[in-house]
């Protein structure tokens, strides 16, 4: 049986089926993403949903979706699925789906009488291009099938609603037409693998609603814009293949494309294939000496932090150490722009923030482990003796090297400046400035990889310097952050000490160089055990900690509240799992294969086959926020590796 795979009994059952989605990008910055049966329930949703820079710095919902209709004796019965105003859902497609597969492409089988039509979907890998082949797999007599696309032509983060501006012009082009909307969009072009009948028949659908976007307080109706619909008939064992793309499709080589696309994928057969396919889905690829990690779908962008913190668990944990090196190529350039205090040409998004440049750091301390010292040495060594002095010597612009050997950041108390980043009325929800646990963490870190690079690689007199900072910041460290409980504070401010438990102490243990010795480390470890450990990770906050929140859910300002206050994060979960096999070694390997298998559970929830950004605190800790979030990814990969080094 198939690994992701959902009969019947769940796909006609919205309650079941609607939660669920599924994603599909084309790792140029495009996607395709809807529920399992089709129904759009966010404005984010869309079929196809491209970046247009000449407009903006957002997506683009072109094409909404696609209903299909099959024919026979007369007798119409449509398989899309829409939700409406006053919980009314049409045409009801999904009560004649017989069962959904995604082990290797997103497969729809229908039952419609006698009739067995499979829908395949896959987006063209660097191509503005999503492709769906329909094949009538079993009909006892004549089948039509007839098409109508829903346009959109709007920003994700808008809604379109009926308008007299909106073009109605469309022109015929091979096998299909193209037509655009509105000016400054391309030309979308809807074209099949066979000759067929467009009838135009423009109508706006109106009332269409969005329940995701009303469970998170926003506005969530809007009006789409259907020009026609494209008919033609289907033998038994035909295959016919649509595509929807910005650029002209040849025709006649669709179905090779299809193929060639549907060959190149790999089958998430598994929970660890599904988290690869998931890794691959963050690729981004803006020119060919660019390349990048996504932060999440499907509103993130390409972060810096998040960038360092991904990267080595969506790369080096699975062997492709080339693509560590594309990303960190086009990273190094904006790294030493923002040193040099050049305009940047990488569209590496807060770079600035006081800690990215740690994380670069810990991400090339894994290339290390994994490709050795000496080409670590040859690729990233001045990187990384460059930014330990550019911080030493004082030019970070928001973070300062004191004499003590630790790192100071200010501004926290205006904007946020570290991971937890949350805002309401302009002010950080947790303002956290000064001395800041994890970035000393990450710096002491940071100083002992660039003394052990430098000393392997002949240059004892930096490495002793270096060495020298290293001892001073261990000393500070511990004067500065441990307390008589056996944690650490989560931040010091001259006399402003935050006593909140917070899972940013963890790093402190989980980090290759610490300043805590073993039983501190596992004292910290204890701690985080007791009061923040969950099945989906760290919560971001103790229940015995004033102001917990939980609970992910209602309008922006009351999920900002909780963002940071008790929520759980599976990318902290991976550093606590890394300081567990660190102190106990194999006597905690069950324990953490436990800790696995609740992250397996998301594979046939939320977003199928992917980690969600966040989740709820408390029980049924259920996934909330992006529906793919990297870091998430990227730590349970890195996770899984570490299991295998130390069972075998």
């Amino acid at each position: 049986m198939s690994y992701l795979r959902f009969e019947k009994a769940l796909m006609t059952n919205l309650e079941e089926s609607l939660p669920k989605e599924l994603l599909r990008t084309n790792r140029s910055g495009a996607y395709s993403c809807s529920t399992i049966v089709d129904c759009n329930t966010r404005k984010y949703h869309g079929l196809l949903v491209v970046p247009i820079p000449e407009l903006d710095d957002d997506n683009h919902v072109l094409l909404s979706s696609m209903d299909v209709t099959v024919i026979q004796h007369g007798a119409e019965f449509n398989l899309g699925l829409h939700k409406y105003q006053g919980n009314n859902f049409s045409p009801k497609g999904h009560k004649y789906i017989r069962e959904f597969d995604c082990d290797r492409v997103p497969t729809t089988l229908y039952r419609v009488g006698g009739v067995l039509l499979k829908k395949e979907v896959v987006f063209q890998h660097y191509e503005d291009r999503i492709l769906i082949r329909y094949t009538l797999v079993d009909a006892h007599s004549v089948t039509t099938l007839r098409f109508r696309p829903f346009l959109a032509f709007r920003s994700v983060r808008q809604f379109t609603h009926e308008n007299s501006t909106a073009s109605r012009d469309y022109s015929e082009v091979e096998n299909g037409i193209k037509t655009c909307m509105y000016a400054g969009y391309p030309d979308l072009y809807m074209q099949f693998s066979k000759g067929n009948q467009f009838v135009f028949q423009p109508d706006w659908y109106r009332g269409i609603e969005y329940p995701k976007e009303q469970e998170r307080g926003y506005a969530s109706n809007e009006d789409l814009y259907v020009p026609g619909y494209f008919e033609m008939n289907i033998r038994k064992g035909e295959s016919i293949v649509f595509a929807a793309s910005t650029t002209e499709s040849r025709t006649g080589t669709l179905k090779h494309i299809f193929q060639k696309e549907v060959d190149e994928r790999s089958p998430r057969d598994n929970f660890l294939h599904c988290l690869i396919n998931a890794a691959h889905q963050f690729h981004l690829r803006v020119k060919d000496d660019e390349r990048y990690i996504l932060a999440g779908y499907p509103w993130f962008k390409s972060r810096a932090r998040d960038t360092f913190i991904a990267l080595p668990g969506l790369t080096l944990s699975i062997e492709e150490e080339d693509y560590f090196e594309l990303i960190m190529k086009t990273a190094e350039r904006g790294l030493r722009e923002f040193m040099e205090g050049k305009q940047r040409t990488v569209c590496l998004y807060e770079i600035e923030k006081p800690d990215v440049m740690l994380w670069a750091i810990w991400a090339i301390q894994q290339y290390a482990k994994e490709c050795g010292r000496d080409r670590c040495d040859k690729m990233y060594g001045k990187l990384v003796a460059d930014i330990v002095q550019f911080i030493v010597d004082g030019k970070h612009p928001n973070l300062t090297y004191k004499d003590n050997g630790l790192i100071y950041a200010d501004g926290g108390k205006d904007k946020p400046i570290t991971w937890m980043n949350s805002t309401a009325n302009g002010r950080p929800i947790v303002p956290r400035n000064g001395y800041i646990v994890e970035f000393n963490a990450l710096w002491y870190n940071a100083l002992k990889f660039a003394a052990g690079m430098a000393a392997d690689n002949g240059y004892p007199d930096y490495a002793e310097r270096v060495e020298k900072v290293a001892a001073k910041c261990k000393e500070s460290f511990l004067e500065t952050f441990l307390n008589e409980y056996g944690y650490l504070y989560d931040y010091v401010d001259g006399n402003m000490i935050d006593w909140s438990v917070r899972p940013n102490m963890i790093f402190a243990v989980a980090l290759d160089y610490s300043p805590l010795d073993q039983q501190q480390k596992k004292s910290v470890l204890d701690i985080c055990t007791r009061e923040l450990l969950t099945p989906k990770g760290l919560r971001s906050l103790s229940p015995k900690s004033g102001g917990y929140n939980p609970m992910y859910v209602g309008p922006q300002t009351q999920r900002d509240y909780a963002y940071h206050q008790g929520t759980a994060w599976p990318w902290l979960g991976g550093f606590y799992m890394e300081a567990c096999l660190k102190l106990y070694k194999r006597t905690r390997l069950s324990f953490i294969e436990r800790q696995m298998v609740g992250y397996e559970d998301e594979m046939f929830n939320h977003c199928v086959g992917t980690i969600p950004e966040l989740f709820d605190g408390n029980p049924p800790f259920r996934g909330r926020g992006a529906i793919s979030f990297a870091m998430n990814v990227g730590e349970i990969l890195r996770t899984l590796e570490l299991l295998e080094k130390y069972t075998y």
